[in-house]
């Protein structure tokens, strides 16, 4: 697989959606080597949003019916944000179903040390660890394999995912793993070596994975995958500085789902990174991570400054004028001047299924 590169100025981002092909998308999308955007960090970080590239690929010449595709797994960003914004702390839980054959609430040791023997995987955990990316049918075949072969519960290892992604979206990953593992869906998803061959270009055979998918029904744990972690993650967040705020100027407040380098630039205004404690200890992040936000801020919006602490030490700290933030479900503890985000559809509230929602929002295309 090639060297993923994610810039840290907005201009070479915009530049990235300018290069969107999304005939050679639908085409090649399932392969590792497939014609992917790689914007993911960049829409979970809030930089750009799903309807701003929406609105781009249109206007770069491409019809509806050609973009069919790539629309529909934009839309699938937007509708795990439906759901978050509609279930709140539910989506943490076995969400529809109870998950079915666990043995354990950890995560495979050799999954963490890219050691299970599968080559395409154990090849993308170390890429994934070094550039904090993964493709999808990776995701996929990695989720299936925690939970459905190991039999962990998905949450450990959705967090574990979670926290080396530079695309860390909380409702994106804990709900495709629940989807994966059977709790979010009516099935659960398995991959065997023939499937992840084919995806990714390896030849391997007689591992665990190659069997008939009828012989995962009954599949006992692999050996391989026998020794669990308990993965515990912290997130290494800067030291405490002082800021300045201006009282006569209004504030806005940027965090982890929040770095949109175009709101608001035409007002003075103090722009202050708030990085509460209490966020990072529910959802870790790593170095990559961190680094990947704070550098992006250093390059794209001017006097920004960073503040690590709690929404409400902020304010009795520096007691700020008109505060005002973006929408979020982890921001419902501010107060202040809500902003809404963008999504490409109207379509709002809570549907049992990605298909139920994307019925809804064709409503709104013009083929």
């Amino acid at each position: 697989m090639k060297n993923i590169n994610f810039p840290l100025f907005f201009s070479d981002v915009q530049q990235r959606i300018h290069q969107i092909n999304p005939v050679k998308y639908a085409n090649t999308r399932n392969f590792i080597n497939g014609s992917v955007s790689y914007l993911s960090p960049y829409i979970s970080r809030g930089i750009i949003s799903t309807k701003d590239i929406f609105q781009q690929v249109l206007s770069s010449g491409y019809s509806v019916k050609q973009s069919e595709k790539f629309i529909q797994e934009l839309t699938w960003r937007d509708y795990w944000q439906q759901v978050w914004i509609a279930k709140e702390n539910d989506i943490n839980f076995d969400l529809k179903n109870k998950q079915l054959k666990v043995s354990n609430t950890a995560i495979s040791k050799s999954i963490v040390e890219a050691n299970t023997g599968i080559k395409a995987i154990d090849t993308a955990i170390i890429n994934f660890y070094e550039n904090g990316y993964m493709h999808n049918h990776l995701r996929m075949y990695i989720a299936s394999l925690a939970c459905n072969v190991a039999q962990s519960h998905w949450h450990i290892p959705a967090k574990w995912m979670y926290y080396h992604l530079l695309d860390a979206d909380w409702a994106s990953n804990a709900l495709s793993w629940q989807w994966v593992a059977g709790t979010n869906s009516n099935k659960k998803y398995f991959a065997n070596q023939n499937n992840i061959n084919k995806y990714c270009f390896t030849k391997q055979t007689n591992t665990f994975l190659d069997v008939s998918y009828d012989d995962f029904q009954n599949l006992q744990i692999p050996k391989e995958l026998l020794e669990t972690d308990a993965c515990l993650l912290n997130t290494p967040l800067p030291d405490k500085t002082s800021i300045k705020i201006d009282a006569k100027r209004p504030t806005y407040i940027y965090n982890f789902y929040n770095l949109d380098p175009l709101w608001g630039q035409e007002i003075l205004a103090n722009r202050i990174l708030l990085l509460e404690p209490s966020h990072f200890n529910q959802y870790p992040i790593s170095l990559n991570s961190m680094n990947f936000m704070l550098e992006f801020c250093k390059n794209n919006i001017d006097t920004i400054q960073i503040y690590v602490g709690e929404f409400t030490d902020f304010i009795l700290d520096h007691a700020p004028n008109d505060v005002n933030f973006k929408e979020h479900p982890l921001n419902s503890h501010y107060s202040g001047n809500s902003f809404p985000r963008d999504f490409i559809f109207d379509v709002k509230g809570y549907y049992p299924s990605f298909f139920s929602y994307w019925k809804k929002c064709k409503k709104e295309l013009i083929f």
